[in-house]
């Protein structure tokens, strides 16, 4: 029996748990519930001797955060697809059935988000098992998870009959206003729908080909004319961009007259909001006046609150607080009634029109190389934190408007400043003139740190002139 190619969907950029998730970090890369990131979690839970090497679609953006996880949690990719452009989950989808229909036609895929918490990864690999049966006879399958209340913030799948084992589904049902919410659950036939389906890659291509045919000829397309670039594999933009954002539900699912719905009765969440993570860490740890709160957190006569910092230089303190959020980072701190957790994102709306770098962006910049933060910004100069991997090196680059002073404050950094090559040692420091050619590697087997002092009229990272990069990035990228 060929094994299960997992498919990971790892390109969102949820905006319902900023200040924690933002567009330049999003949740899925985020250790929100344990010590592992809700990827490294969803990849660990699709690993096994039943399921192949999985498949991620993803973006330019995070391509490398992708690998990077991936290797931090020892599970080999079996390829890493970057999408040009954000289509949502119909082509995507549509472009990993033919990935594996060209070596396997009748090879199954399931498609997972990467995003969500499922505990009991055995019970719920045990539904996986339930449904490939289903699967290998035609049908696509889509599972559903036993609602233990009525959420407004889901979707859902009616079954057509109830009973034990795969059932037929009768139709996909939008997210309910609280009143149907409450009906929905009473009539014990409506599941969440968690947006997980396996699917053989013939069958999949076939309903494509029935309900949505104007996605195969540019995904087949861009898969054809992809590109592998450093190991990640990159579809074709041209043709990748004539294809309609659409989801899989609406463009194949919801016309689909093959659907076999698996029931899942394990925890599960999407972490849709910060009420869900709250809730989450009720489940699992339960508290007698239901507060969640972190390390950095302390809560003082409060009832059925969440207090979060995940700064170790800032202490949340809540004292006779009731029904609220308090998320906290080094540069932003959320406080919001919990009924109001899917409102979350109006705060980034409102940002964003403030064109507050909060918005979208961290403090801590991750690049394939390491990552830098900013310490100090003023007029004409910038502090930052500057962390190096073992064996990586920056790009052989030049500035326009600034020059850099380094100082190491931890490990080895080769530094090449036009024709001179030095090694710079702990305490010992170097200076970049304006416009000079220069690149910073660490040779050593440990990360290397340094703070680099920025002085010009101008400081912002669009100021790179790039001339060589081991990570093929342009001087936008």
């Amino acid at each position: 029996m060929t094994k299960i190619t997992p498919v990971l969907m790892a390109g969102g950029s949820g905006t319902r748990l900023w200040p924690v998730s933002r567009k330049s970090f999003p949740k899925q890369f985020a250790a929100l519930t344990g010590d592992e990131t809700l990827f490294q979690a969803s990849a660990r839970r699709l690993s096994g001797p039943d399921f192949a090497a999985p498949v991620v679609m993803t973006n330019s953006d995070f391509r490398f955060i992708v690998a990077e996880q991936l290797e931090q949690a020892g599970i080999a990719a079996g390829r890493i697809v970057i999408e040009p452009a954000g289509r949502n989950t119909a082509p995507a989808i549509l472009a990993a059935a033919l990935m594996v229909a060209e070596t396997d036609p009748e090879g199954l895929v399931l498609v997972a988000p990467s995003d969500h918490v499922i505990p009991d990864a055995a019970a719920f690999a045990a539904s996986v098992a339930e449904g490939a049966e289903a699967a290998r006879q035609g049908r696509i399958v889509t599972f559903g998870i036993t609602p233990d209340r009525a959420e407004t913030g889901y979707g859902y799948l009616e079954l057509a009959s109830t009973g034990t084992g795969p059932q037929p589904l009768a139709r996909f049902v939008e997210k309910p206003d609280a009143d149907r919410a409450d009906r929905m659950l009473a009539a014990g036939n409506y599941l969440w729908n968690a947006g997980i389906f396996l699917f053989s890659a013939r069958v999949m291509i076939e309903a494509f080909r029935a309900h949505a045919p104007a996605y195969l000829d540019p995904v087949g397309q861009a898969l054809s004319e992809a590109q592998l670039d450093l190991g990640f594999l990159r579809l074709a933009k041209a043709p990748w961009l004539t294809v309609e954002d659409n989801s899989i539900d609406y463009a194949v699912m919801e016309k689909a007259d093959n659907l076999t719905v698996v029931q899942f009765s394990g925890r599960w969440s999407d972490l849709g909001g910060w009420d869900a993570v709250w809730r989450e860490a009720l489940d699992h740890a339960p508290s007698e006046h239901g507060v969640v709160a972190d390390a950095n957190s302390t809560a003082i006569d409060c009832q059925d609150v969440l207090l979060r910092s995940d700064s170790d230089d800032l202490k949340v303190v809540g004292i006779g607080l009731r029904d609220l959020m308090v998320v906290a980072t080094s540069d932003a701190v959320l406080v919001a009634d919990r009924s109001r957790a899917q409102d979350v994102r109006l705060a980034v709306s409102a940002l964003k029109a403030k064109r507050a770098k909060q918005a979208e962006a961290f403090p801590r910049d991750h690049r394939p190389w390491g990552w830098f933060e900013t310490v100090a910004l003023a007029d004409r100069f910038q502090v930052k934190r500057i962390v190096v991997k073992p064996g990586a090196a920056l790009s052989l680059q030049s500035h326009v408007h600034r020059s850099e002073h380094w100082i190491v404050v931890s490990g080895t950094a080769r530094v090449t400043v036009d024709d001179s090559v030095t090694l710079v040692t702990e305490n010992q420091s170097i200076y970049v003139p304006l416009g000079a050619v220069h690149r910073m590697e660490n040779p050593g087997k440990v990360p290397m740190v340094l703070i680099e002092v920025q002085t010009g009229s101008y400081l912002g990272e669009d100021d790179i002139i790039r001339y060589e990069d081991v990570y093929s990035r342009s001087s936008a990228d």
